[in-house]
């Protein structure tokens, strides 16, 4: 606070400027401080940031979704950093001045300045367009032959896994997360081997789910009527954890399931076991509630075809 006289001897207290300026300087602090805090407490490490924060992905797949990632999140960056650049630059070029008792000159119009802001977003969203439909046509080829073809089924409120070439199935029973021990031995679990080529039939018996590893960076709706298909080839050997992506109905939270990417060996015995316990043969389409769409059968391996 300071104290001007005016011409009749009163003194008056001017506060104004001096409490904007102090505002603004806690606002920063706060914001500085929020940035901080949130950065503390997402426990996010120095590989999580190089990685744009995406989970560590574990397959061929996943170097090519990380840079299409991180060079989205740079150039939106650079464009806003830009953006804001040229707005404080406004606000402190063409600020009003003590000496300013008039309006400033009224454009209506710039056309030079106007094609500039249109060709450069349509431009931008061309190179968006680009890479982005590059690399979907990548992560969605399946042109290549599988080592190993997995049929997965989803069904409210569980999964039910099909190994077409190894002529065996897996029962997913609904998982009961109670919180207590025992309750993570209730998840279906699906076995691959590490280093083959896997291709993943996606069907649902009932209603739209959508099957995550998030691990493999990849998702994949799965549609009543409808066969959707995508490859992987599993690099690293580990348990992973996968859900259902879209919201199916009341236990949609607990329809998870594990995907145990194992030795070639590991991955027979587990094939042997399944089948000396009665899980030979393939599950077929009869339990769903819809039949295919005409044209979708031919999608199917054609071990699971009627």
């Amino acid at each position: 606070m300071f104290e001007q006289t005016t011409q009749e001897g009163a003194t008056v207290p001017q506060t104004g400027h001096f409490n904007s300026r102090s505002r603004g300087r806690r606002l920063a602090t706060w914001a500085i401080v929020a940035v901080g805090a949130m950065l503390a407490l997402s426990g996010c490490e120095l590989g999580e940031f190089k990685d744009g924060f995406l989970p560590h992905g574990v397959t061929e797949n996943s170097e090519r979704v990380r840079v299409l990632w991180i060079g989205g999140w740079i150039s939106l960056l650079a464009v806003g950093a830009l953006v804001w650049g040229l707005m404080a630059w406004c606000v402190v070029a063409y600020r009003r001045r003590r000496d300013d008792n008039e309006l400033p000159v009224q454009l209506r119009y710039n056309v030079p300045l106007e094609i500039l802001y249109t060709i450069i977003p349509i431009f931008m969203i061309a190179v968006f367009f680009y890479y982005t439909a590059r690399d979907q046509s990548a992560l969605m080829d399946t042109s290549k032959e599988p080592d190993v073809t997995v049929n997965v089924v989803g069904k409210q409120w569980s999964w039910d896994f099909n190994y077409v070439e190894d002529n065996a199935h897996e029962v997913g029973t609904q998982a009961i997360m109670t919180g207590k021990p025992g309750a993570e031995e209730t998840i279906p679990t699906m076995y691959l081997p590490v280093n083959e080529r896997v291709e993943f039939v996606l069907t649902s018996r009932d209603v739209i789910h959508s099957f995550w590893v998030p691990q493999f960076l990849q998702k994949l709706d799965m549609l009543p009527g409808k066969v959707n298909k995508f490859q992987v080839v599993p690099t690293q050997e580990g348990t992973f954890k996968g859900k259902c992506a879209e919201l199916c109905g009341a236990y949609h939270s607990q329809m998870l399931f594990n995907v145990k990417v194992v030795s070639r060996a590991d991955y027979d015995a587990h094939i042997a076991d399944l089948k000396s316990r009665g899980q030979s043969g393939l599950l077929g389409t009869d339990l769903n509630r819809e039949n295919l769409v005409p044209g979708e059968q031919a999608k199917l391996p054609e071990e699971l075809r009627n």
